[in-house]
């Protein structure tokens, strides 16, 4: 048995997000746009989609959009660290253009789409595996009726996706990255079908222009 439905949901804005800075596993709180974000994205959300469960990796930024869109819907948030972002090691909290000025071959790797030999850098094939591994756990619990919601960040949710669909998250880049506190929709195939996923929608968000959506409230004035 598992859930008809998964919805993959990236959390909301920071500083870093705002500042072009690499997050990974850095525990970094929404800022304010981030927060107006995270409500007019919920109610988006539970207008479309009624979660049963509503699970979210362990970092603050995760939980904090989880729960705007779970007291929708008067569930608590399961917190998962399985579900975190990528690890990026020593380059987590710098911009791009520092980590190419400091490591300019393995940021030239990473650009290309290859797995830098850098510090604590986690390839995006383990990323892939633990992130399965949680949602498929989650989704576990949940009939063909049911709908899970997965908030988590934005490279752990395009190795997710790809890994679901049946492809290889090591070489395929098909998919653009989600937009804060925008959504894919998967929806189970039929039984024996392969791959078991299927992607419905990917980087749906409240229907704001993107330059208004990343400027935040005062933009609208």
């Amino acid at each position: 048995m598992t859930a008809g439905t998964i919805v993959l949901l990236r959390h909301a804005r920071t500083a870093y997000n705002a500042g072009l800075r690499l997050q990974g596993q850095i525990d970094i709180p929404l800022d304010e746009v981030g927060r107006w974000q995270a409500e007019q994205g919920a109610r988006a959300l539970a207008a479309s989609h009624k979660a049963s469960l509503v699970v979210a990796s362990d970092l603050q930024r995760a939980q904090d959009t989880a729960a705007a869109y779970a007291q929708h819907l008067d569930l608590e948030v399961v917190p998962d660290a399985g579900l975190r972002e990528r690890s990026f090691g020593d380059w987590e909290g710098l911009t791009d253009a520092e980590i190419a000025e400091r490591w300019p071959q393995e940021h030239a790797v990473w650009r290309s789409g290859g797995e830098p030999a850098a510090n604590g850098v986690e390839s995006k094939e383990v990323t892939a595996r633990r992130m399965e591994e949680a949602v498929l756990r989650h989704a576990a619990g949940l009939g063909q009726g049911e709908t899970l919601v997965v908030v988590s960040h934005g490279s752990a949710i395009t190795q997710a996706i790809t890994r679901l669909l049946g492809l290889d998250p090591a070489t395929w880049r098909g998919l653009h990255g989600l937009h804060n506190v925008h959504w894919s929709h998967l929806r189970a195939s039929g039984p024996g079908a392969s791959p078991a996923w299927r992607l419905v929608a990917h980087n749906v968000g409240a229907g704001y222009p993107l330059d208004t959506w990343q400027a935040g409230p005062e933009s609208r004035q």
